[in-house]
């Protein structure tokens, strides 16, 4: 029973609590509600009250204007007579003011008219005035000009040894330490083969003579394949030969367009300023000294080029011309006819080789290694040995190659844990840098057997040739390939006499235009285009685009 009445007990005061959080939950919903009222009575006070004050001030607006309008139209017989006095006041003052400066400047130019020193030394003022504006104009750009040929670089430069202000305040210490410099071997650093190296000696010497007795430079072409060491030559030929060098690539005149030709006469301009004399060597020169007769170059780039024939049409005792090139077959004839000595720059043999590993051996593995600075060590083997062995396995490969191999050492013992290059790390290296020479060398003839197959553009025949006056088509070495016309039949879509009409092929039998040997015979007729001996004219035209029939 006693348990019966507490759970009464609990159950009272648990529906106690449960009706006073009603009523709480009821008076608070009855206070936010009263709340609401509050704010929606405020807001609508606040809103007739802005109401109300628009609507009086839209009466005072009002008011005030029709009171203006009445006031304007009131006194609108003495606003006129106010504008017409305030016009007529100011027209007198305008007019006695024009009379007075006239009569001002009358009387001063009759006193200076009367005085003839006056006019004298008026007249000779303004002469002189003029002289001198026009003076100082001219000859501010005169200066200018001067002083860019003097101390600027060209924008077709892109290296130059000579002094420049712009130089030496960027780089003091290298401009001083390069004034103080003595004259260097021209081939310090330079490994060519015996024959090659004296040739390019004796033309160091004679270059070197020919500026101390202030003789006439000649031009130099330098031929061969990228990397053999042409650039670095004509630097260490103009170190040696006490003279500045100035580097430009033939890449960079055609996207001057119509400056280049200005830019080359800069070129030219600044060079001959130079007092100690000027190499000017130029890099890639096949990119703008191309044939004008036969390839296909703006107008730009051939005025350039005329510009260029231009300033070196004559040997110079100011600058010498050195070209570099891969392919001087495309050089016009003109530059030919300017070059006086054509030497070629072969890739390196066995001992050339071996010399160019050991060089850049010591230079970034030995040397680093031995310094103690860098984190870079070097196992035990024989590098004699070594040395040799990979000169024999990089046949074919140029110096830049070589000396990319020797970054490449480098590069491999400072990507190791422990910085120390092995004999492994190295033949590792020499195998991935043949099998790359390999596949470049792979690119290289596929590109040179797709030009042999692509037919070279056809120029109109001379005067008492067959077939000239007209458009020129295919000719047929038929002493070389007495099948040629049948083979080439079914491409020109010719119609050939029957074997009956006419001489057949060799032993009179004839070819089926279908048949398998026809492929073989239009080969055969692909590779004797271009020859003389025994030509025929066909009816067919190829297309004027140069693409293959």
């Amino acid at each position: 029973r006693a348990q019966y009445q507490d759970k009464l007990a609990r159950q009272r005061y648990e529906d106690q609590l449960r009706q006073q959080q009603i009523l709480n939950e009821e008076n608070l919903r009855k206070q936010e509600e009263s709340v609401q009222k509050q704010e929606a009575m405020r807001k609508a006070t606040i809103e007739h009250e802005m109401e109300l004050r628009h609507k009086n001030e839209l009466m005072r607006i009002e008011a005030e204007a029709k009171a203006r309008a009445r006031v304007e139209r009131e006194n609108a017989d003495i606003i006129r007579e106010q504008i017409r006095l305030k016009a007529a006041e100011h027209r007198q003052t305008v007019l006695e003011s024009i009379k007075t400066a006239g009569a001002v400047f009358g009387e001063g130019f009759r006193a200076f008219v009367s005085d003839w020193d006056k006019v004298t030394a008026t007249v000779a003022g303004l002469t002189l005035l003029a002289v001198g504006v026009y003076s100082a104009r001219n000859a501010t750009a005169v200066a200018g000009r001067y002083i860019e040929a003097r101390l600027g670089k060209p924008s077709l430069v892109r290296e130059t040894s000579r002094f420049t202000v712009a130089e030496a305040i960027k780089h003091p210490v290298k401009t001083a330490r390069r004034l103080k410099s003595k004259p260097q071997d021209a081939l310090e650093g330079v490994v060519l083969n015996p024959s090659l190296e004296e040739r390019v000696r004796d033309i160091a010497i004679a270059t070197r003579n020919t500026r101390q007795n202030n003789g006439l430079y000649r031009n130099i072409l330098m031929y061969g394949p990228p990397g053999t060491g042409k650039t670095l030559f004509a630097k260490k030929l103009a170190m040696h030969s006490g003279m500045d060098y100035a580097i430009m690539t033939g890449g960079d005149v055609a996207p001057m367009g119509r400056d280049g030709v200005t830019a080359m006469h800069k070129v030219f301009d600044w060079a001959g300023t130079s007092r100690r004399g000027l190499l000017l060597f130029v890099d890639e020169a096949d990119a703008f000294l191309r044939k004008r007769a036969t390839e296909k170059i703006s107008e730009d780039l051939r005025a350039t080029l005329n510009a260029f024939l231009y300033r070196t049409g004559e040997q110079s005792n100011k600058f010498m011309l050195v070209l570099a090139s891969n392919q001087p077959e495309q050089f016009d004839w003109a530059i030919n006819d300017r070059i006086d000595e054509i030497v070629n720059f072969d890739l390196p043999g066995l001992e050339e080789r071996e010399r160019l590993v050991r060089l850049y051996f010591d230079k970034y593995v030995l040397e680093p290694a031995t310094g103690g600075r860098q984190r870079m060590k070097l196992a035990q083997f024989d590098y004699s040995k070594k040395c040799s062995e990979i000169a024999k396995r990089t046949e074919g490969m140029s110096g830049r190659e070589i000396s990319k191999l020797g970054v490449a050492w480098q590069a491999a013992a400072y990507s190791s844990e422990d910085g120390v290059l092995t004999e492994a790390m190295i033949d590792a290296r020499v195998d991935d840098a043949v099998k790359q020479h390999h596949q470049k060398m792979d690119w290289l003839r596929g590109e040179e057997e797709a030009k042999s197959l692509t037919p070279p553009p056809l120029s109109p025949l001379p005067a008492g040739v067959p077939g000239s006056g007209g458009k020129r088509g295919f000719t047929l070495p038929l002493k070389d390939t007495p099948r040629a016309e049948e083979a080439i039949a079914p491409v020109l879509d010719i119609n050939l006499p029957s074997p009956s009409d006419g001489d057949q092929s060799a032993g009179g039998k004839h070819i089926d235009p279908t048949g398998p040997g026809c492929e073989a015979e239009a080969k055969t007729v692909k590779g004797g285009l271009n020859q003389d001996d025994g030509e025929r004219k066909l009816d067919k035209t190829p297309p004027k685009d140069g693409s293959p029939v």
